[in-house]
């Protein structure tokens, strides 16, 4: 049985937070979702965020792309919030597109989130960094108070990355 995903670094997570300009798959045209918010947080801190979504062509005003390849000028790394069977699909987008750094998320719920072992594996054999099933509130300093309680809880069953 395939392992469901790759051994995450601090490092790995830190190297995708240096990015400066980062496609999140899967932002909602809803500005209440979950994915919506990730993508204005990313907004509001400076990065270049740029929504991917099929479904439209803008969001909240800022042009939307289709797929990853599509973005112009191309972004350095892609967080990737859809379901696996999507997820699958997207990180084929992202070797086409020549992203090497990918973060698929996953919540405190417990859920797949956006993971699928066969895109960790696709990753991984392509040379696709992949930070595989966190939340990206824990790792991006100030966030709510919560985000962290999910951290330290992370760190005491000792699934937080070293």
């Amino acid at each position: 049985m395939r392992r469901e995903r790759a051994v995450t670094t601090k490092r790995q997570i830190d190297e995708f937070w240096a990015l400066k300009r980062i496609a999140v798959v899967g932002v909602s045209r809803d500005p209440k979702h979950f994915s919506n918010t990730v993508w204005q947080e990313l907004r509001q801190r400076r990065y270049e965020a740029v929504p991917v979504n099929p479904a439209t062509d803008r969001i909240d005003g800022q042009p939307c792309f289709a797929r990853v390849q599509d973005i112009v000028p191309p972004v350095e790394g892609v967080l990737i919030m859809t379901p696996p069977s999507v997820t699958d699909r997207v990180v084929r987008d992202c070797a086409e597109a020549a992203v090497t750094r990918v973060w698929m998320h996953r919540g405190a719920g417990g859920g797949a989130g956006s993971v699928s072992p066969a895109a960790v594996g696709f990753c991984e054999a392509n040379g696709i960094a992949v930070v595989a099933g966190f939340c990206p509130y824990m790792f991006l300093p100030g966030t709510p108070f919560f985000h962290g309680l999910h951290a330290f809880a992370k760190k005491l069953t000792g699934s937080y990355p070293r």
